[in-house]
């Protein structure tokens, strides 16, 4: 199915902005925090809980720039490679003291040759599927919705968004073959249809495809494409509306359960 989207909608601001504006606007992963827990939710929103920027989260970050917004904006978010040993003219490892006062140096995150050539695999891995490629040739990246949802004020930073093929997410995984288990199990359809919804309420109730690009982050580096069935993301929506029903209660009255209150029935076959 083919869209017409006006990109002009999209706001263009810096993540840094985007995020710190979380304490004004629901997002997704707000959104997943509190169906996973409504008290881990509330730690997380009153600052309780920091951010925890892990190796693997840097990779994604990383490959998401380098994939998404080209080489140039990977080069200016990150520093690249390191300082090269004089005396064996190969670079210094990670856990160098070297290394780690040239990191200090950058004043932005860093990734190591090693990383760097992680990224180029997974970068090429993406290259080599046309259907990833197709919908990834017109577009724009990151781009930022704000709107009134359910009742709450709720942005969205879009992976991509093709004017013609709709929400385009890139995803990193492991291992492909457990890409559609691994799919349900981080939420994905309801964070799909979080972005779908949000950005209906500008598109004057359009729902528009959403699909999948993951890449694994090793050897082979295998890409597919998955497109989520507009089933599963009505199923997902209403969850979704659900959830922000019960998180407007839980904001009213003050009151953050974990989930696990009652005595729940363990049954072994």
């Amino acid at each position: 199915m083919d869209v017409n989207i006006d990109l002009d909608i999209l706001e263009v601001e810096p993540a840094a902005e985007y995020h710190a504006k979380a304490d004004r606007f629901l997002s997704s992963h707000q959104l997943l925090d509190f169906v996973k827990c409504p008290w881990l939710h509330h730690k997380k929103t009153i600052g309780l809980l920091g951010n925890n920027d892990s190796a693997s989260y840097l990779i994604g970050r990383a490959a998401h720039a380098r994939i998404l917004e080209g080489r140039d904006a990977y080069a200016a978010a990150f520093a690249l490679g390191g300082p090269i040993n004089p005396q064996t003219g190969k670079p210094y490892g990670a856990t160098t003291q070297a290394f780690r006062a040239w990191a200090e140096a950058q004043g932005k995150p860093v990734l190591s040759h090693e990383q760097v050539e992680l990224i180029e695999q997974m970068a090429c891995g993406v290259a080599m599927n046309n259907q990833a490629v197709d919908l990834l040739v017109d577009g724009h990246s990151e781009g930022i919705v704000r709107a009134e949802y359910c009742g709450t004020p709720c942005q969205i930073r879009i992976d991509w968004l093709n004017p013609h093929r709709g929400i385009v997410d890139l995803k990193t995984c492991d291992d492909l073959t457990w890409f559609e288990a691994d799919a349900k199990r981080y939420g994905y359809p309801k964070q799909m249809a979080f972005y779908q919804a949000v950005l209906a309420q500008v598109l004057g109730g359009d729902m528009v495809p959403v699909h999948l690009i993951a890449i694994e982050k090793k050897e082979p580096f295998r890409c597919g494409v998955w497109r989520i069935t507009d089933d599963t993301l009505a199923i997902a929506r209403q969850e979704n509306e659900a959830a922000i029903r019960r998180l407007l209660a839980c904001r009213k009255d003050d009151h953050w359960p974990t989930g696990y209150e009652d005595i729940r029935m363990l049954s072994v076959a």
